[in-house]
């Protein structure tokens, strides 16, 4: 029997020799078969962006201060305020503060949700009705909720106060004039600069005559920088 004549341009396989198929050997380009350099695929760019956190709670007294101390250990570490937490309940302050060189405030938080005569108000002192003294703590913390505000007051100008009284929307219109707020509090609006220096520099009467303390990024009430931005 004759055998057919190869066919020019054309190899017939061999027997032993396995054939090849795009479907299951398909042909790799040399520089896809190498992995990407690191260089190759450059990193994301990294962006700060500023932590934010709150606190809700049950409408009970007690889960309100819960919550009222969680959002200040929030707002205060991210000012950069080292805080501690005393052990058990029995103590008359909430947290303590580290204001460098081994020095500490005692801070006790309050808060209210209750806008009534044009102002907000919080207790001072506790179930024992007993007011907060100097021996006990060094500042009082009121939170005004609804508005997300912070009265930081030392406990000196809370004196023998029953409640401290917050005007946070200031002036006010009467009989077609237009009346200051008479708040003595008002000048601790914001003032977190506070709890960042020693007494002796606050002030004469709790009014500084320049920043107390520009590291803090909320400027306080009587602040001069906030002067001049108005």
């Amino acid at each position: 029997m004759s055998r057919k004549p190869k066919q020019p341009g054309r190899e017939l396989p061999s027997p032993t020799q396995p054939q090849s198929s795009p479907l299951f050997d398909p042909v790799h380009h040399p520089r896809a078969s190498q992995p990407p350099t690191p260089a190759a695929i450059p990193d994301p760019p990294e962006i700060e962006e500023p932590l934010t956190l709150h606190a809700v709670a049950e409408p009970s007294r007690k889960r309100r201060g819960e919550a009222a101390e969680a959002a200040f250990l929030a707002r205060a570490t991210s000012m950069g305020f080292r805080i501690c937490t005393p052990w058990g309940e029995s103590e008359r302050y909430d947290l303590v503060i580290d204001y460098g060189r081994g020095r500490f405030y005692r801070v006790q938080v309050k808060c209210t949700e209750l806008f009534a005569d044009r102002r907000y108000r919080v207790k001072n002192g506790g179930h024992s009705q007993a007011v907060y003294t100097p021996e006990e703590t060094d500042f009082i913390a009121g939170y005004v909720t609804p508005l997300d505000l912070w009265y930081i007051v030392p406990i000196e100008a809370a004196g023998l106060r029953k409640s401290l009284r917050f005007y946070p929307h200031g002036a006010r219109r009467r009989n077609g004039r237009i009346v200051p707020s008479k708040g003595l509090l008002e000048k601790y609006k914001n003032a977190w600069c506070l709890l960042d220096i020693p007494r002796r520099q606050r002030g004469k009467k709790d009014t500084p005559t320049r920043c107390r303390c520009e590291a803090i990024p909320i400027r306080c009430q009587v602040c001069p920088l906030l002067a001049k931005l108005k």
